[in-house]
C-alpha cells in the first residue's frame, strides 16, 4: 500500500481512552486508523506523513450528544437559516476536540418542529469542514411542564401519536435521540415508537416516581438526560426518576460537568454509583446570541432574565477536565466519558476509540495547557492551534 496516502502522528502518550500508551505512534490510511503503539516500532517509510507533535497528547475525538449550538447557529431555530449555517458550528466544535455531534432542539409550536427536523436532517446531508453532525437529538415537546426549565410551557405537549409519527418522519431516519418524561400518558406507545424508528428514548424533565421510571426501563428506555437537571432533587425518602437513574446498572446518565449546572460533589457521587461505562459527558452548549429567549452570563451559567440555568458555553475539552478533577477517577476512564461511552450508547461502532480498524477522528491536547493543538477527522486534518 503505498506510504503516500499515509500519515504517522506521535505524541508524548495517547489515552486509547482504556490504555495510557506512553511515547506514542498513530498510523492512519485514509480515513481509519491501521495501528498503535510505541512511536519506535513504526517504519519510517519513504511517502510517509509524519507530525511529531511534542509537548501533547492524543485522545480520541469528543463526542456531544447534547449540544443545542455555537458558532451563531441554533438547531431549534435551522429552519430560519441556510444550510451552510451548521457547517460553523461543525468548525468551531472542531476547535474544541469534537469530531462527532448530535444538534439538539427543543420544544416549539408542532408546525415549526416538524420544519426543523426537515431542515436539520438537510443540514446533516451537507458536507462540513469540522465535526460530523451524527444524528439528531431532540428535546421534548412530549416532557412535564413542571420540570421545563427554559422551554416555553405553551409548547410542552401530551403525547399525540400522529405528531410524534410525522415529526419523526420528517428527521428522515436522522433523529437519533429523544428526551420524554415517562410520566406522560402513552409513554410506553412513545417508547415503543421510538425504538421501532431507531430513536433512542432518553428519560428527562421529569417529576416521574418509581413505577413510571421502572415501566419506562422496562418497555426499552435505557438513557437518562442530564442526571440532576430538570428533575426532582435527591431525597431519602423518595424513589424517582433522580434515583433510579443513579443507581438501576441498566440506564446511562448524561452529566455535565460545567461547574454550573450540578455541583463537583454530585459529580463524584454518580462516578461512585454508576458502571464507568453508563458515564456519557455532553456539554449542553448554546448559542447565547442566536434563540429568541433573553439570556445572560450569571454565577451558576448562562441563565434567563428570570434566573432558570438554560445552558453553558463550556466545550467538551473544558468539561473534560472538570469531570477528572471532580470524581477523580483516573484520565483513561474520564476519557471514556467522552468517547467510547458515547460512542458504545448510540451505536457508533466505528468511534470512540484509537484503535485499528476506528475511523481516525482524534484529539491532539497540550500537555501543559490542555487546549486543543490539533483535531483529526477521518483522517483529515481540521484544525491546527495557531494556523
Amino acid at each position: 500500500m503505498p506510504a503516500r496516502s499515509r500519515k504517522l502522528f506521535l505524541t508524548d502518550h495517547c489515552l486509547t481512552p482504556h490504555e495510557n500508551i506512553p511515547t506514542s505512534g498513530i498510523l492512519c490510511d485514509e480515513d481509519k486508523i491501521i495501528a498503535t503503539g510505541g512511536a519506535s516500532a513504526f517504519v519510517r517509510e519513504p511517502g510517509l506523513q509524519i507530525y511529531e507533535l511534542n509537548d501533547t497528547y492524543a485522545v480520541p475525538g469528543f463526542i456531544d450528544s447534547h449540544v443545542h449550538g455555537c458558532g451563531g447557529f441554533d438547531a431549534s431555530i435551522a429552519a430560519s437559516n441556510d444550510n451552510s449555517q451548521m457547517n460553523r458550528m461543525s468548525t468551531v466544535l472542531a476547535e474544541h476536540g469534537v469530531t462527532t455531534f448530535f444538534p439538539t432542539m427543543i420544544s416549539a409550536p408542532m408546525d415549526e418542529m416538524i420544519r426543523t427536523a426537515d431542515h436539520l436532517a438537510d443540514m446533516i446531508e451537507q458536507e462540513h469542514d469540522g465535526a460530523d453532525p451524527a444524528g439528531i437529538h431532540i428535546e421534548g415537546p412530549f416532557l412535564n411542564p413542571e420540570k421545563g426549565g427554559t422551554q416555553n410551557k405553551a409548547f410542552i405537549h401530551k403525547f399525540d401519536p400522529g405528531f410524534a409519527s410525522e415529526l419523526i418522519a420528517a428527521g428522515r431516519g436522522r433523529i437519533k435521540l429523544m428526551t420524554f418524561a415517562p410520566e406522560i400518558e402513552g409513554a410506553d406507545k412513545l417508547i415503543q415508537m421510538m425504538l421501532e424508528n431507531g430513536v433512542i428514548p432518553s428519560m428527562g424533565h421529569s417529576m416521574a416516581g418509581e413505577r413510571e421510571v421502572l415501566n419506562a426501563i422496562e418497555a426499552g428506555a435505557r438513557r437518562c438526560t442530564h442526571l440532576f437537571n430538570g428533575m426532582p432533587p435527591l431525597h431519602q425518602r423518595r424513589s424517582d426518576l433522580t434515583l433510579i437513574a443513579l443507581t438501576d446498572n441498566r440506564v446511562s446518565v448524561e452529566i455535565i460537568a460545567d461547574g454550573a449546572h450540578i455541583h463537583p460533589r454530585m459529580v463524584d457521587l454518580a462516578s461512585r454509583v454508576k458502571p464507568q461505562d453508563k458515564l456519557i459527558g455532553v456539554s449542553n452548549g448554546i448559542e447565547v446570541g442566536a434563540g429568541s429567549c433573553s439570556l445572560e452570563q450569571g454565577p451558576n451559567g448562562i441563565v434567563t432574565m428570570g434566573g432558570i440555568i438554560a445552558g453553558t458555553t463550556t466545550t467538551l475539552e473544558t468539561g473534560w477536565l472538570h469531570f477528572t478533577n471532580y470524581s477523580g477517577m483516573p484520565d483513561t476512564l474520564t476519557a471514556a466519558c467522552f468517547t467510547s461511552n458515547p460512542a458504545h450508547d448510540l451505536g457508533l461502532i466505528t468511534r470512540g476509540e484509537i484503535k485499528p480498524g476506528k475511523k481516525a477522528d482524534i484529539t491532539f491536547l497540550d500537555l501543559k495547557t490542555n487546549k486543543v493543538r490539533m483535531t483529526v477527522i477521518r483522517g483529515k486534518i481540521v484544525y491546527e492551534a495557531g494556523k
